[in-house]
């Protein structure tokens, strides 16, 4: 099991949290990342790129010139490609660029980017982030405490309004629940905050096997 210490917002160490290796210890497998995060972004991709071909363009149907006789090149109607206002040859269609790599990479993926925050000493697990108002100096005080006040991730159940709130206003920083946490956004991060329980729920998410669907 993977030991680590859990902080309260002032960085005093309350305790510690028991977490699965497979999960926050395990071999960071760096060439998962180019998988999934490419197929985050090729989803992302609107897909509405259209041209119009040589039968979409307005223009005559009839034959520009006859056939032979003309001592020039044979040539169609004033739609064709090679006409100025003519169709488009091979253009871009609307289509959808979406695809989804195996649900073992995906997972794969998410737990060697938590081990990756984990070894390198950049994840830290607090008891909770509870606030009593939605102040985002408070968010921002409280990082500064624990010495996260760089680009930080702070991941916390979906419940906690306040701190969703708080957090927006942020330049640098972004709240996440546990089941919305994924490759691309860690890897944009250089900290990331966990509370206690989102810890546990991201453990449960990346070993059910109905967890990452």
């Amino acid at each position: 099991m993977a030991i680590l210490d859990v902080f309260n917002l002032k960085r005093e160490k309350v305790g510690t949290v028991d977490l699965a290796d497979e999960v926050f210890a395990t071999e960071v497998k760096e060439q998962l990342f180019y998988e999934v995060v490419k197929a985050q972004l090729a989803s992302r991709r609107a897909g509405t790129a259209s041209s119009k071909n040589r039968s979409e363009v307005a223009g005559s149907t009839k034959k520009r010139i006859k056939q032979k006789g003309t001592g020039g090149a044979r040539h169609g109607n004033v739609r064709a490609p090679i006409y100025v206002g003519g169709g488009q040859a091979h253009g871009p269609r609307p289509r959808d660029w979406s695809y989804r790599p195996p649900r073992q990479v995906r997972i794969g993926a998410l737990r060697s980017a938590l081990s990756k925050f984990a070894i390198e000493g950049r994840l830290l697990v607090v008891d909770a982030f509870a606030l009593t108002e939605i102040k985002t100096k408070t968010v921002l005080g409280a990082l500064s405490a624990l010495k996260t006040d760089r680009k930080t991730m702070i991941v916390d159940s979906a419940s906690n309004e306040n701190l969703r709130l708080a957090v927006r206003n942020c330049k640098e920083h972004q709240f996440m629940p546990p089941e919305g946490v994924n490759v691309y956004d860690l890897l944009r991060y250089d900290t990331l905050v966990l509370s206690k329980d989102a810890a546990k729920a991201l453990e449960l998410r990346c070993l059910s096997r109905g967890g990452e669907k």
